[in-house]
């Protein structure tokens, strides 16, 4: 099999491409959580930034803001999470991409 280096980059520089755009519908993409029951509601975007945290009413108990901090944490991280995985599974698509390197397996 003769390796043919034009080729390579070529496809690396296609992948590359590729890469950037879907990162670019990565950071599109809305992702809403909620913890306590839909107590409190975090959306984000897929680069991870907060776009806005709801609380409902029944919620905020000024004797156990404890369990409000507690609530606000679990659905930042939980929406982190799904915006982590949802990059995750996209870019992923892209392994198949990578060009096939002789004594090299990708």
């Amino acid at each position: 099999m003769q390796f043919d280096m034009q080729s390579m980059l070529a496809q690396a520089q296609k992948m590359q491409e590729e890469m950037e755009r879907v990162k670019k519908e990565v950071e599109a993409k809305i992702i809403t959580a909620e913890a306590g029951g839909g107590m409190v509601t975090v959306t984000m975007n897929g680069a991870q930034d907060i776009k806005s945290i709801k609380i409902a009413k029944e919620a905020v108990d000024p004797r156990d803001v404890e369990m409000l901090e507690d609530l606000i944490v679990a659905a930042i991280n939980k929406a982190n999470k799904e915006a982590k995985d949802l990059a995750s599974n996209q870019m992923g698509g892209l392994s198949g991409m990578l060009p096939k390197i002789p004594g090299l397996n990708l």
